[in-house]
């Protein structure tokens, strides 16, 4: 049976570590908890910077002599090896920590499981597995990068009532201002944004984070397979908020070479791929330190991502608008889109969002 305080404490630490949220990437988000042998609370701290202090060290460092023969709550095991910063174990047994308490092991290989045994080693007491499932939840992004390699993946719809999300080369607005606002929170949040080809040629959009306050800079990849989007297009624009990226087909790029030089001499990275496949692609991405990618639009490209089986969430605004034809949504075959939970659901204004978590063995 968990412990009421342990299990109230490890809360504490999850709420903290969202301090972190869009800042830490690569990092995950972390938050540390330290108790005294008292039972009361004497210091906490996130992470919340790829490079900066790690969590369990800014609770230490705010707990100082107090930490001694007390807890350690932390949303991590805590790390073992040098990185940007030093290992957290060695500040942890130096520091007289009693007991640790964390939810999941460390899936990086240079982690995994030395932390805790680190720990155990020097006599500190390490309890694992409380938290877990919402551990796993809260960083996500970060268990999927480290474990497959890749982004973690979320294909977003904006869908109207009776079904549909547009119409051919017509450019339709469907969500209202508050979910409009959440969503660009959320682009606040991810490491990179891709949309197609068509996207780009109907909205012309610049795929960028307004309204909201963002830490880093922003990828913005374009699936352009025909060479079509042209250099004027406003994203091209853009690229003081972060780079972009036009993913083409070699032999587009080789039967019209001229545009694409000339977004290459802007700025703008032409990755030229000899077939469609979209696994490498994501690889390719997850090794230049891409965490995190949302799948905008439109149906054609979130459906590929779907057929390779590489769509971790999917996010649907529903809107109480109706369009009565145009096209429809059809992510694809349910043997892709195995739901790990029900759905979660929350009003943005008279938009309601539906979020559900794809299954994945572990």
């Amino acid at each position: 049976m968990v412990d009421v305080h342990d299990a109230g404490f490890i809360e504490r630490a999850f709420f903290l570590g969202e301090r972190g949220r869009g800042r830490t990437a690569p990092n995950p988000v972390v938050g540390a908890v330290i108790v005294s042998s008292r039972g009361v609370v004497v210091g906490q701290g996130a992470h919340l910077e790829a490079g900066g202090p790690h969590a369990e060290v800014i609770a230490l460092d705010a707990a100082g002599s107090e930490a001694r023969d007390g807890t350690l709550y932390c949303t991590l095991e805590p790390c073992s090896h040098v990185g940007r910063t030093g290992p957290c174990v060695e500040r942890i047994v130096g520091a007289g920590i009693r007991r640790v308490v964390f939810p999941i092991r460390d899936p990086n290989p240079r982690v995994s499981g030395s932390g805790a045994a680190y720990l155990r080693a020097h006599g500190v007491d390490v309890t694992e597995g409380i938290g877990e499932e919402q551990a796993r939840r809260q960083n996500a992004v970060f268990l999927t990068w480290i474990t497959r390699l890749r982004p973690y993946v979320i294909v977003k719809a904006a869908v109207s009532s009776d079904g549909f999300v547009g119409r051919s080369g017509t450019r339709v607005k469907l969500t209202g201002a508050v979910a409009d606002r959440y969503l660009q929170r959320q682009r606040a949040e991810v490491e990179a944004i891709a949309v197609g080809s068509g996207t780009v040629l109907t909205d012309d959009p610049w795929l960028t984070a307004r309204g909201a306050y963002r830490y880093r800079p922003l990828t913005r990849i374009i699936f352009d397979w025909g060479g079509q989007v042209p250099p004027s297009a406003r994203v091209f624009s853009t690229l003081d908020a972060g780079p972009v990226i036009m993913i083409v087909s070699a032999q587009a790029a080789a039967m019209n070479p001229v545009p694409l030089v000339s977004l290459e001499r802007r700025g703008v990275l032409i990755d030229r791929r000899e077939d469609r496949m979209l696994a490498p692609l994501l690889k390719w991405l997850g090794a230049r330190g891409v965490v995190s990618l949302l799948v905008e639009g439109g149906p054609t490209l979130q459906r590929a991502f779907v057929s390779e089986g590489l769509v971790d969430r999917v996010q649907l605004i529903v809107t109480p608008q109706t369009m009565g034809d145009g096209i429809r949504l059809v992510l694809g075959a349910n043997d892709h889109l195995k739901w790990s939970a029900a759905p979660s659901t929350k009003m943005l204004g008279e938009d309601l969002l539906v979020e559900l978590d794809v299954y994945r063995n572990r």
